[in-house]
């Protein structure tokens, strides 16, 4: 226990020295901006690069990878049933409800809880290949379908996901660990390097979007669904995943803790820029954003507690 309260130790530490980044103003108003786009676009593809790389590609492809597909399908689902009669909405803001209420935040917290609290990056890589490559598609094939605008073909689809960054450093990592291929140390290294930025820029960027933000005003409308919405993501879908991973995949020890921390994450911040994009749900995603991430290490926390870790 003391090794997962130091982990969560350094997330906060790191975490709060980027709340007082922004609160402070010292890296200019566009600091989010440029470090979420360095993690995405650069740091964060050559991480998980070497970190499939030097991984068993059966373990990434295998269970957790189902667990985390379908727990968080199930979860979208219960938000549905529990919300489709009793919250009148429009179905584009269904959508993204549930998609707030399944989707995690794989990567900026994700990846940084793997390594610091279950000691292995690889645990991360499932449940982002599941989302970039699937199920972030599917709902915004989705959105389009019930939104008038922003149009989007079967293949225009299939190339943005082929183009995506994170995509690209995933597949390119499972190639080498599949195929046993020895990277040039010449190369390996710089990638390493590059790497190395990853997870301090994300905790960095996660703590200046803590600054100014207000969930749940009244004015909005929306704090029943952002209610419901935050217990699907951190109560519901962490229970769906340990009673998947344990009865039906047969998981234990480190297998089935994995699958319930990495369940327990909070609501992925591209929702809300999915949200803005499509001018629905807004408020829905950026507050349920925002109470998931207040709520989620400390309830993460109690969940390695009950798993005796």
């Amino acid at each position: 226990m003391t090794g997962v309260l130091e982990g969560f130790s350094i997330i906060w530490v790191v975490i709060a020295v980027g709340y007082l980044v922004g609160r402070t103003g010292v890296l200019g108003e566009q600091a989010r901006y440029v470090l979420n786009r360095v993690t995405f676009f650069v740091a964060s593809p050559a991480l998980l690069f070497t970190t499939l790389a030097d991984s068993d590609p059966v373990a990434v492809l295998g269970p957790l990878l189902w667990v985390a597909g379908l727990s968080a399908v199930l979860t979208a689902v219960v938000y549905h049933l529990a919300t489709a009669r009793w919250l009148k909405r429009p179905a584009s803001e269904r959508i993204v409800a549930a998609m707030a209420a399944s989707t995690v935040n794989s990567a900026n917290l994700g990846l940084p809880i793997a390594l610091y609290v279950l000691g292995d990056m690889s645990y991360a890589a499932p449940i982002i290949l599941f989302q970039l490559a699937l199920y972030q598609p599917v709902n915004l094939a989705m959105l389009d379908a019930t939104t008038s605008k922003h149009r989007t073909t079967p293949m225009a689809m299939v190339l943005a996901t082929a183009k995506n960054p994170m995509i690209i450093g995933s597949l390119l990592g499972l190639v080498v660990a599949l195929t046993g291929v020895q990277v040039p140390q010449i190369v390996l290294e710089p990638v390493n390097l590059i790497a190395g930025a990853s997870i301090p820029a994300m905790l960095l960027a996660f703590g200046i979007s803590l600054v100014g933000s207000k969930p749940l005003e009244k004015a909005s409308g929306r704090r029943a669904d952002v209610l419901i919405g935050s217990v699907a993501k951190l109560v519901v879908h962490p229970l769906l995943a340990w009673v998947l991973a344990y009865y039906l995949f047969d998981l234990r020890g480190e297998l089935l803790v994995a699958s319930v921390i990495m369940a327990g994450l909070p609501t992925a911040q591209n929702i809300f820029v999915t949200a803005s994009r499509y001018e629905h749900g807004v408020v829905i995603a950026k507050d349920t954003v925002l109470m998931t991430t207040i709520c989620a290490i400390p309830l993460m926390m109690a969940l390695a507690l009950l798993l005796g870790i």
